[in-house]
């Protein structure tokens, strides 16, 4: 039963996610915990929404905006996930890149290269639902953080607390983390990719003479998938708050930075400190690997829509030229990115920032298109699906203008 909902939840804990997460722990301790109880539900009615669209229809969410917009609303939509998804392409690489720098001592733009060259052989060679049992095989480098928190005497009670109580602060550096908070969690690329994989599963079931998922299972898959995604991103803010924040750290500025978190896990071992690296290291190039595939496909996805191109990372390569032509090159692009010199956990930060941004209209686009019954027949939006896509429309907006309004202040 498990499939798109776990895989783009686990994706969601991508290097830019790691690294926003641990900067929120980081910086203020555990004062940030309770964004992640308000963005649980958030974000399986998003995905919820996304999910049933490619279902019922069987066409990406692209495909079904061009269907009831006119095309500047199309155009600007696959603009903004393609810009937004780019710069985080090029973010993980740069991520992945430092990680390897860790433990290779090669340079990270010759690292980041040859982690793009294998990633980029693996999508194009290796079919999806292959590939997939490959990418759930991953979310397991999230237990890391979970089995840290548990060895380190954290006061739950505080935790508990500070997990369901809103502790806010007006500040730019504390709007900025909440902005990329909810960017990296309720990410526009995760609303294409589910749609799409939806679409995938259904022709797959279909000229496989098997029976389609329903509904129920796609609900579950997807509550499933966010849960194991915002558990993880808990206890990745647990662990730096208490490892990190604890010991007057409050930015993390490297990698090394950011891998000490695990310390705790490996010190009754020899040379810790490099065993928290490697432990660190894996984590990331892992997510890496599951993440920036989902990046670059939902990007080629919304641009082989727009322009009627075969898609699905099903078809072999030759069957589909264009639509792994795009993912190639948001890759590379990202890859270029990264070799300008970016500094890669400030850029994983501000690449959450940017999808906090775009995700706001492309929610109230969701909103739009699930309701509609000319599109969704019986299938459309109920109340409780419009008001949770409307209070998420409405967060994300004000948590936007608050960041805006503190930077100009």
């Amino acid at each position: 039963m498990l499939g798109p909902g776990l895989i783009t939840g686990a994706a969601d804990d991508d290097p830019s996610g790691i690294a926003t997460y641990s900067q929120a722990g980081a910086a203020f301790g555990y004062g940030q915990l309770w964004t992640l109880s308000i963005c649980l539900p958030l974000m399986i009615s998003v995905q919820e929404a996304a999910a049933r669209i490619g279902n019922v229809t069987g066409k990406g969410l692209a495909r079904v905006t061009a269907e009831r917009f006119p095309r500047r609303v199309l155009f600007a939509v696959v603009a903004l996930v393609a810009f937004a998804n780019t710069l985080n392409i090029g973010a993980d690489i740069a991520a992945v890149g430092a990680s390897l720098n860790l433990l290779i001592p090669l340079p990270v733009a010759v690292l980041s290269t040859l982690f793009t060259a294998v990633m980029l052989t693996l999508i194009i060679t290796v079919p999806y639902h292959r590939y997939a049992t490959i990418l759930k095989v991953f979310a397991v480098a999230l237990v890391s953080y979970a089995i840290t928190a548990l060895l380190v005497a954290e006061p739950w009670a505080e935790i508990a607390r500070a997990t369901v109580v809103p502790q806010l602060q007006w500040s730019r550096e504390y709007w900025y983390v909440i902005v990329g908070i909810l960017g990296t969690t309720i990410s526009p690329y995760m609303f294409f990719w589910q749609t799409a994989e939806e679409v995938e599963e259904r022709d797959y079931a279909d000229a496989h003479h098997k029976r389609r998922r329903t509904l129920r299972e796609i609900r579950t898959d997807t509550a499933v998938g966010m849960v194991v995604s915002q558990v993880g991103s808990w206890f990745m803010m647990i662990t730096t708050a208490s490892v990190l924040h604890a010991k007057g750290v409050t930015n993390i500025g490297t990698a090394a930075d950011a891998a000490k978190a695990l310390e705790p896990l490996v010190q009754t071992f020899p040379h810790a400190g490099t065993l928290a690296k490697v432990v660190f290291a894996i984590g990331v190039v892992g997510m890496g690997l599951l993440g920036i595939p989902v990046l670059a496909g939902s990007a080629s996805y919304a641009v082989s829509e727009v322009f009627s191109w075969p898609e699905g990372l099903e078809r072999k390569a030759r069957d589909a030229r264009a639509f792994y032509g795009v993912v190639a090159a948001a890759t590379v692009i990202g890859l270029g990115l990264t070799l300008i010199g970016l500094d890669p956990i400030k850029t994983l930060i501000l690449a959450a920032v940017v999808n906090g941004f775009v995700a706001v209209p492309l929610v109230l686009l969701l909103l739009r298109l699930s309701s509609d019954r000319a599109i969704m027949g019986e299938h459309a939006s109920g109340r409780l699906s419009r008001a949770m896509l409307g209070l998420t429309f409405t967060v994300m907006s004000a948590c936007a203008v608050a960041l805006v309004v503190s930077l100009a202040r």
